[in-house]
């Protein structure tokens, strides 16, 4: 059995709100071999680090720059006013507590903090297709600020042209699947077709499903293939669980998440994304 990275998804989110200084520092000082971010051009040609265009779902954006804010139709001296907030905010009340401190981060920023905390750092692109239609073609932001980077990089995607236009960095690339597929306006062969043929994703070093999809006979298939397979996101609370994990009625409650992480790690997954990557180590290191 291999022992899995356990990857800070969007830092350790589940205690602060993602993808802040905090939230990532946090992530290396529990333990986590790496930590991954998200990456959208504002309009002015700066990668932000957030999960969404939208910014009012993690930030204040509906009270600064208006509910319908979206960080690739803003210039970053417009992002600089804004405080990340938790996404989850009735589940998190713990971390929604520090509403309102930080500021969002650029990837220059991520970057010098993985160099310093000596972590890897995964940065998953977002939306090629659409923002290259806007002039805002993430691709060569990415390698413009990775230029010059010391720390491990790996770079993810849900669609191919972004990586394959950045295969010639040296970084690992890893291809996001999930039951969706691709992107809708880019080619590319249906969800079941990519994994029953894994040998035509051999010029990527792994792929990375949601937890919904991996099982064991698909990972050694994968595996055999000479991919590596990772997989998101592990969450505890009963609102992420799949039903026969969950605990009680209150959402925000832990479940079974012991048992339900555990089935992942016994079918020999390489890689978690973890909100709480505290406590994916210590089920980890305690197998």
């Amino acid at each position: 059995m291999t022992r899995p990275l356990v990857l800070g998804h969007r830092g350790a989110s589940g205690y602060r709100p993602e993808l802040t200084d905090g939230a990532l520092r946090l992530a290396a000082q529990q333990g986590a071999d790496g930590i991954e971010i998200d990456v959208v051009p504002t309009r002015d040609g700066r990668l932000a680090v957030r999960h969404d265009a939208l910014l009012a779902p993690t930030t204040d954006a509906d009270a600064v720059l208006g509910p319908q804010a979206r960080v690739d139709r803003v210039d970053w001296e417009d992002v600089q006013r804004l405080r990340a907030r938790e996404r989850f905010p009735l589940l998190r009340p713990a971390s929604a507590a520090l509403d309102g401190r930080e500021p969002v981060l650029v990837l220059p920023d991520v970057v010098a903090l993985a160099e310093e905390l000596d972590v890897l750092l995964v940065v998953e692109i977002k939306d090629a297709a659409g923002l290259a239609r806007q002039r805002l073609d993430p691709a060569p932001l990415v390698a413009r600020d990775l230029d010059g980077a010391r720390c491990r990089i790996v770079l993810e995607s849900f669609e191919k042209t972004p990586l394959d236009a950045l295969a010639d960095l040296g970084h690992p690339i890893v291809y996001l699947l999930d039951a969706e597929g691709s992107a809708p306006d880019e080619p590319a062969r249906t969800y079941a077709e990519e994994l029953a043929d894994p040998d035509g994703l051999d010029r990527f070093a792994g792929v990375s499903l949601s937890t919904a999809t991996v099982h064991a006979a698909l990972v050694d298939r994968l595996h055999a293939a000479g991919l590596e397979v990772w997989t998101w996101t592990l969450r505890p609370e009963n609102a992420f669980l799949p039903p026969r994990y969950r605990l009680g009625t209150d959402p925000a409650a832990h479940g079974d998440w012991r048992a339900h992480w555990g089935a992942l790690l016994d079918a020999g997954v390489d890689a978690v994304f973890a909100d709480h990557p505290d406590l994916a180590i210590a089920l980890r290191d305690g197998r």
